[in-house]
């Protein structure tokens, strides 16, 4: 029973109520004056206290005063302590690669060479003979359609037009024999063999078929030393495993004039003789049809 009234003496005592007046000092007239109890006073003086708490968390997280808290840490140190991590870094893999260029060049002067990388190194072979040439219809088409451009003709008309030519023209031209000797090997589309081989004597002369000017004059691995002249109409005459070469790029030649020596230059020779082609529009056509070989 005590111990109840001990507790509503407390509560009561929170409840009981107070006057604060405020008077002037002088004429003792009252100014103000507040009824107040001491749980009014406690729970003013809490809510004071949460507002100033509050006020003071929103001024220093969202304002530059956080800066002056001592021990708080700076966004630049944090910006700044990230490239020195980043510099150390780079500094530590570039001091590794020169240990180990160091490291190469110690085994180098003592005669040790490191074989156990040697040994993890793949070794790299040329394997020729697995590799397969294939050639699809669009790549076909575009090689014909290619060939067949007049771009590159040295030869224009006079109102500045490519010369064309027909089967006519061309049976028109006096073509000059480009050497004397028995034919071996005749045209072939099938056989992938564009031209003619003509068997003659070592060291016999070349002569152009037509007038005309040379656009390659050099050598490869396959035919030896090759020469080409561009003539008129769209007309262009090869000649290839020469020994000797007459002519350069360039160089104008007449029919029947030496451009070459006949020989066997070329991995595809089995003797002394001349392989010559005749192309017209960039499509390969017989020398025979337009030639007399005897």
């Amino acid at each position: 029973m005590a111990e109840i009234k001990r507790n509503n003496s407390w509560y009561k005592n929170l409840r009981s109520k107070y006057r604060l007046v405020i008077f002037n000092d002088q004429t003792f007239e009252e100014r103000v004056s507040f009824r107040l109890t001491r749980l009014n006073v406690f729970a003013f003086l809490l809510s004071l206290s949460l507002i100033f708490s509050s006020i003071t968390f929103l001024l220093i997280a969202r304002t530059e005063l956080k800066t002056y808290i001592p021990g708080y840490p700076d966004i630049d140190d944090k910006k700044q302590l990230y490239s020195l991590n980043i510099l150390a870094d780079s500094l530590l893999q570039d001091i590794k690669l020169k240990n180990r260029y160091i490291e190469g060049f110690k085994h180098i002067f003592d005669e040790d060479l490191p074989l156990e990388d040697y040994n993890k190194r793949e070794v790299l072979t040329n394997r020729y003979d697995t590799i397969t040439n294939r050639k699809s219809s669009m790549d076909s088409t575009l090689r014909a359609e290619f060939e067949n451009q007049t771009l590159h003709n040295l030869y224009f008309t006079e109102t500045g037009q490519l010369t064309g030519s027909t089967e006519s023209s061309i049976k028109s031209f006096n073509f000059f024999t480009p050497i004397p000797g028995i034919i071996t090997s005749r045209f072939s589309l099938i056989d992938n063999h564009f031209g003619i081989d003509i068997v003659t004597a070592r060291n016999e002369a070349v002569k152009a078929t037509l007038d005309g000017t040379v656009i390659f004059s050099g050598w490869t691995l396959e035919t030896g030393y090759v020469i080409g002249i561009q003539h008129k109409n769209n007309f262009v005459s090869i000649y290839k495993h020469n020994s000797v070469l007459l002519k350069k790029d360039g160089d104008n030649v007449i029919a029947g004039d030496p451009i070459a020596i006949a020989g066997e230059s070329g991995e595809l020779t089995t003797g002394p003789h001349l392989h010559f082609e005749l192309w017209e529009n960039g499509t390969p056509v017989n020398p025979e049809e337009y030639i007399l070989f005897n």
